[in-house]
């Protein structure tokens, strides 16, 4: 194996099991993912075709949130559950508006923290944690986080294709208040999540068989109302919870040809101001 690939290949990490992290790199057309990735990926394509063209809108969608943050006054972004850097990465896309915009990545995957210290190492602006969501202590408390957010200032709050990966039983709603509540007014918050409302039979078959591969994520669409829930006491902006290509759409990719298509990930924005 090349010094480069084992590089970003951690240690005793299951390469027979899929990861959602691992298997959205590959839909994005990224190459930090093994064969159970890649076949869950083909998989869910045929049972749902145009689930790449999904996750590609659910990227574009990353991209015009940062960039209305920043035209908004964020200087400052916690991407949760930003999984392997493959392209458009948040630093990037805020680099491209406004230099000096400072980023800390959150992660569990291994392979997506392998990965985006190497990419990272020379960047003083933006680091990786490694910690599961489900303890935002840890996320808060890491030596990047408190050396790159400041808590007296505005932040940007990203939960992109993260929370479907989050049971009932953790109750993401109140997983999203937790991270919401530590931080302070004039704040964003910007999510996307799978749903079942649009293609529900196809969206549930191709979950049921992602969940079935045993890997480290389990899948759980939600419906509008659910996801909405999700946003709190935080004010909507414009155009609401919507499917996520529609949210401002603005150059090529953003959206396609299908409204189906457009609104199977629910995706929306929304303030602090209280």
């Amino acid at each position: 194996m090349e010094k480069q690939q084992q590089d970003w290949i951690p240690p005793d990490i299951d390469t027979d099991k899929p990861s959602g992290a691992r298997t959205y790199d590959f839909l994005l057309g990224g190459a930090h993912n093994f064969a159970a990735d890649r076949q869950a990926a083909v998989m869910a394509e045929k049972i749902m075709p145009g689930i790449q063209k999904v996750a590609r809108l659910n990227r574009a969608f990353l991209g015009r949130t940062v960039r209305f943050m920043i035209d908004a006054g964020i200087r400052q972004f916690l991407d949760l559950g930003s999984g392997i850097p493959t392209v458009g990465n948040v630093h990037q896309v805020a680099d491209q508006v406004s230099s000096g915009c400072r980023v800390v990545y959150v992660d569990r995957d291994p392979v997506a923290v392998a990965h985006s210290e190497l990419m990272l190492a020379t960047n003083d602006n933006a680091a990786i944690v490694h910690a599961d969501l489900k303890y935002p202590d840890h996320v808060f408390d890491s030596a990047p986080a408190r050396r790159l957010l400041n808590l007296d200032e505005p932040v940007g709050v990203l939960m992109m294709a993260l929370l479907h990966w989050i049971p009932d039983e953790w109750d993401p709603a109140a997983l999203v208040a937790q991270y919401c509540d530590r931080v302070p007014v004039g704040s964003y918050l910007a999510l996307s999540h799978l749903t079942t409302d649009q293609h529900t039979e196809e969206i549930t078959d191709a979950v049921d068989m992602f969940n079935s591969s045993k890997g480290a994520d389990q899948a759980t669409p939600r419906p509008y109302e659910a996801v909405a829930t999700m946003f709190g006491d935080f004010e909507l902006v414009e155009p609401g919870l919507v499917g996520c290509a529609v949210w401002r759409p603005g150059g090529t990719g953003d959206v396609t040809d299908d409204p189906e298509t457009n609104a199977q990930i629910y995706g929306g924005v929304a303030k602090k101001v209280r």
